[in-house]
């Protein structure tokens, strides 16, 4: 668990160094599936970053069709569940972020490359975790 929170408390550095929020509710998931059940397809790093990524695409579009309000954030979280399942990016917490985008509404041109670089550093704290803990199971099991 360790790993875990030094993964989210180095998001909330990053976000406190360059003023911006980094660590939003779905990344706390993924940090949770990444440590707990590091060989699932929904923990390896395509589903974490590309899930992450097209939630965020969902997001992005249901606001373009809708205003932001509880019915396009349920309409975009389901749909990112089509969407990671047809790319084969299963990752449940991508839902949640394209609920997120749909409900507070970033700015996509800060929002996505902090999303981008956020799921780079949990997959490289997965990655450093599995490597130091005794007896753990390696991860990535696969990176594509």
């Amino acid at each position: 668990m360790s790993a875990v929170t030094a993964a989210l408390l180095g998001l909330v550095a990053i976000g406190a160094m360059i003023h911006e929020p980094v660590l939003i509710p779905s990344l706390a998931a993924s940090a949770a599936v990444l440590h707990s059940s590091p060989t699932l397809p929904m923990a390896q790093p395509r589903s974490v970053v590309v899930g992450h990524l097209l939630g965020a695409a969902v997001g992005y579009a249901v606001l373009a069709l809708s205003h932001s309000s509880p019915w396009a954030a349920a309409l975009a979280g389901g749909a990112t569940l089509a969407a990671t399942t047809l790319a084969r990016t299963p990752h449940a917490p991508a839902c949640a972020t394209s609920v997120i985008v749909v409900l507070q509404t970033p700015e996509p041109v800060r929002f996505v490359p902090l999303l981008l670089g956020a799921t780079t550093v949990l997959v490289l704290a997965g990655i450093a975790a599995s490597r130091v803990r005794g007896g753990a199971p390696r991860y990535p099991v696969y990176w594509w």
